[in-house]
């Protein structure tokens, strides 16, 4: 039950196309953070981190990781502290990590992952059973459209639509006069029944700009509006003076920040990484704050690999707030394609067998863990560092 090593790889899959939003400069996908947790018997969790330098919450509350830094922190700073520790006690080990590292949440979710990845094989239970047990088979998806050409876009959702999806994930927040040209020909292009959820990451200038946007584009029928601009204050501005629904991202990284967006009555929703908050166990803690104001949720990331797709759903599974299609990745391999466009970022993947995708959602793993196999000789093939 002892924990005998920790082990990362800097990795980096073949994209299927760039994918970027407002206030993004790090290529998704580039040096992700995969974790190897070996215990004394031979057991083996795996985590993964998804760390980009240029995301963080509103106003630096939160601050960019760095996949040079998350292996640092992992290897010299964590692992020090986790070796000959029993894995079992994953709430008791988190407490130990944060008392003697403050923050770093990324790094320390990938352990989280390993942790009831490891403990689930023990038991020989999927991960989704730690968690409070399967409330649902299927997660549904959204598939999220890029900053890109408007044309392009359009094309993309099209395609999507045609394989099953009907949640786009749109992202704007750079220019308004063309975020709204994209809304309103994405609409004519899939037509009423599609929902189009619109995504700003903070780029609008300020609550009226983000405001009047959101105003237009309510009558495009857009079903909520994600982060339009930074700030609780501002955000509450937005939220309290349209019909739309407002969803929080950037805002919400923690349970306590999930206190302070009910206070502020500054969104109805919110987005909902297993990184945020620093793993699996802080994510229920959050989700059970959510649950209690009647904010509904979605299961967000930023473009995960498989390992970091499997902890996606299983938290999904697991909880029934988590009722919002989620904008993860349907992840295939250069072996097993799922699908030619719908959520597919990679062009590979270093886990064996890709989940399983029908009509619009994926399917949770049922095996011991997350359920997935990993490849190593593939995390040698994409190794970066």
């Amino acid at each position: 039950m002892k924990i005998k090593s920790l082990r990362t790889w800097r990795i980096a899959l073949p994209l299927r196309r760039p994918h970027t939003w407002a206030g993004n400069f790090t290529p998704v996908g580039y040096g992700y953070t995969v974790l190897k947790l070996e215990l004394e018997d031979g057991t083996v969790g795996w985590g993964e981190a998804q760390v980009l330098k240029d995301w963080g919450g509103e106003f630096g509350s939160r601050y960019g990781e760095a996949p040079q830094t998350t292996k640092i922190v992992i290897e010299e700073l964590l692992a020090p502290l986790l070796v000959g520790e029993d894995c079992r006690r994953i709430e008791l080990l988190l407490a130990k990590m944060d008392k003697f590292v403050r923050g770093y949440p990324y790094a320390k979710a990938a352990i989280d992952v390993a942790l009831h990845d490891a403990v689930g094989k023990l038991y020989g239970i999927p991960v989704y059973q730690l968690l409070g047990g399967m409330y649902r088979r299927e997660v549904a998806l959204a598939h999220s459209l890029g900053l890109m050409d408007i044309q392009v876009a359009v094309d993309e959702a099209k395609h999507v639509v045609d394989e099953g999806i009907t949640t786009l994930k749109v992202k704007v927040g750079i220019d308004a006069k063309r975020d709204i040209e994209l809304v309103r020909r994405l609409r004519a292009a899939v037509g009423p029944d599609v929902k189009l959820r619109v995504d700003a990451n903070q780029g609008y200038k300020s609550w009226k700009e983000a405001l009047q946007v959101t105003r237009v584009m309510q009558g495009e029928n857009i079903w909520y509006m994600e982060q339009p601009c930074e700030g609780l204050e501002n955000m509450a501005r937005v939220a309290q003076n349209t019909e739309v629904p407002v969803m929080a991202d950037e805002s919400a990284w923690t349970a306590h920040d999930v206190l302070r967006i009910i206070q502020f009555q500054a969104a109805e929703m919110l987005s909902v990484y297993y990184t945020k908050p620093g793993g699996l166990l802080k994510s229920k803690k959050l989700l059970a704050v959510a649950e209690a104001a009647g904010l509904r949720c979605d299961i967000n990331g930023s473009g995960e690999m498989g390992i970091g797709n499997a902890a996606n759903l299983h938290l999904a599974a697991s909880s029934a707030i988590i009722d919002l299609p989620g904008t993860i990745p349907v992840t295939s391999t250069a072996q097993i394609v799922r699908t030619k466009v719908a959520g597919h970022k990679y062009l590979d993947d270093i886990i064996e067998e890709p989940f399983i995708y029908r009509d619009g959602c994926m399917l949770v793993p049922e095996g011991p863990g997350l359920g997935i196999t990993v490849n190593e000789a593939k995390l040698d093939q994409y190794s970066v560092g």
